[in-house]
């Protein structure tokens, strides 16, 4: 029974930052169908920047989230209105989103690798290597610290979208761009700021991440797939189902890991995007598509 307990809270823990790592991608799939291969190239620089904080001058991770945030959610501005602000009317436009985004993720990696090589990197912060302990049950302070504020921060985020104005327009944009703007909603600068509110949650995971797992610009492929599949399952722009995916297929890979094989663990997340996308296309709590 420990043994259940244990992996169970190890798969919670990691499901928290997986949750933060996906909903960037899910917000701004939500409001501007922009399905961003480049989101997980975009953390791995917010782990950069707080590596670096952390190696130079020994900036906590947990201070540095605040300054990763902000200055991925300056890139994320830039690099909208670059590459996607001028084709947002386009009938193909989220088509043209994937080439755009593999393009950006490649141009990414190649540039982080010519900075900083495919040294695998890690922050270690006292507490990344500490636990807690309840009798023959250990929990992790750097992945607990990492789950809960990763689900402090998509709660605050929930709450802006609810009661702010800003929230008000990105969640009636998300509705129906056409009717909102037709209300006096200024969209392009709605589609700009949740671009860059979406980037700017890629660097808050990357804080995260920079001592949860050890990362290289090459990881990006690997987490494109995992944070696919989250994300599907709870429904391509949905938060809530972001949230959920990520702490069912957590779960459920922290068992496959432990039972059958490491090896399989990250399997699980392959494995529940192609039944997702055979099943049930539109997640758990995506809306069906309507058949014209």
């Amino acid at each position: 029974m420990s043994e259940i307990i244990q992996i169970l809270i190890l798969g919670l823990a990691l499901g928290g930052v997986i949750a933060l790592m996906g909903s960037g991608l899910s917000l701004v799939f939500g409001v501007m169908r922009i399905v961003n291969l480049a989101h997980p190239a975009l953390i791995i620089a917010g782990a950069y920047i707080t590596y670096w904080g952390f190696k130079l001058w020994g900036i906590d991770p947990l201070l540095m989230l605040p300054i990763a945030t902000l200055v991925m959610a300056g890139i994320g501005l830039i690099l909208y209105k670059l590459m996607f602000e001028r084709e947002a009317k386009s009938a193909k436009y989220s088509e043209m989103t994937v080439l755009l985004t593999f393009s950006l993720a490649m141009m990414a990696e190649g540039l982080m690798g010519g900075f900083f090589t495919n040294t695998q990197r890690v922050t270690s912060p006292d507490y990344a290597t500490d636990s807690f302990f309840i009798g023959d049950i250990f929990i992790p302070k750097g992945q607990l610290y990492a789950g809960v504020v990763s689900l402090v921060i998509i709660a605050a985020l929930s709450l802006f979208l609810k009661y702010s104005r800003l929230g008000y327009a990105i969640r009636a944009t998300t509705q129906n761009r056409e009717a909102a703007e037709l209300l006096g909603v200024n969209v392009k600068f709605v589609c700009a700021m949740s671009f860059a509110i979406g980037i700017g949650l890629a660097g808050a995971a990357g804080a995260l991440v920079s001592f949860v797992f050890s990362f290289f610009p090459a990881k990006q492929w690997e987490w494109i797939a995992m944070l696919m599949s989250v994300v599907v399952l709870g429904g391509m722009g949905s938060i809530l189902g972001t949230v959920v995916g990520a702490l069912l297929l957590s779960v459920v890979a922290a068992f496959v890991g432990t039972w059958i094989g490491a090896t399989w663990s990250t399997m699980t997340f392959f494995l529940a995007l192609f039944v997702i996308l055979l099943l049930r296309p539109q997640g758990l709590f995506g809306e069906r598509p309507e058949v014209v």
